[in-house]
């Protein structure tokens, strides 16, 4: 049994988790709400609510937990050619917090191969664009010709990312708000990009797990650092990625 959360109740010590064996590994509880003193205080301690229509709020802390050091970002010869052409092409840009709504709306309502539905319910869009107001959500986005092309969301505390969902609707696109979020966490001092859960995809670009130990070591020391003060995209910034392996 999981215990179910209260609106005054504590989240229980993550060790209690589902472990491995369990048909829901890393379910640590269900209830409560999406406040947006509720989701500062689970992502502090590497918590994170996932559920679909129809189920109660579930809270999860997975062990291992799939992470993005941004230096170990992997920039292959075929995104290194679409980097550098995106870059020079008049018309492509890429902008933050610019359109987070959409953006959101987006990563729920894309279709993704060997997806049915989405997690990222209309009650979930309404507590992180709450949380976005309050300045600890942020979009990256991609745009060409003055329309949204791609993106992705996430959450910062202090000195930590932790990544939410992307999307595409041009080849590519969110492959590049990546790739502008890993520039923007190197140039302010975010090691980490936390990715929850481990797929394929995200390892062929950098990502790899780590025990569920480790990651909240690391942001013990993190999210209590001041947060980067702008948030805003500089070209610039593409330099960093020119001779990443």
């Amino acid at each position: 049994m999981i215990p179910w959360l209260e609106p005054d109740t504590p989240f229980p010590d993550t060790a209690l988790a589902l472990g491995p064996e369990t048909d829901a590994p890393g379910l640590l509880a269900a209830g409560a709400d999406l406040r947006p003193q509720r989701l500062e205080a689970a992502y502090r301690r590497g918590i994170f609510p996932w559920f679909s229509q129809g189920q109660p709020v579930l809270w999860w802390t997975t062990d291992p937990r799939m992470v993005l050091p941004v230096r170990e970002f992997k920039v292959h010869r075929s995104l290194r050619k679409v980097l550098s052409k995106f870059q020079r092409t008049t018309g492509c840009e890429i902008r933050i917090n610019s359109a987070f709504e959409q953006v959101a709306a987006a990563c729920a309502n894309t279709p993704r191969d060997g997806q049915n539905g989405t997690w990222i319910l209309p009650d979930m869009q309404a507590a992180y664009s709450r949380w976005h107001r309050l300045g600890r959500v942020h979009s990256f986005e991609t745009w060409v010709d003055g329309e949204l092309a791609g993106g992705l969301y996430g959450v910062n505390l202090g000195r930590m990312f932790y990544g939410e969902s992307m999307f595409a609707w041009r080849t590519d696109a969110s492959k590049i708000a990546l790739a502008a979020l890993v520039c923007f966490c190197r140039a302010n001092g975010i090691e980490l990009i936390d990715c929850q859960q481990q797929t394929r995809h995200l390892a062929s670009l950098g990502a790899r797990p780590i025990s569920r130990g480790d990651f909240e070591a690391h942001l013990r020391g993190v999210v209590d650092q001041s947060p980067p003060e702008i948030w805003a995209y500089d070209d610039v910034l593409w330099s960093q990625l020119e001779h990443s392996a």
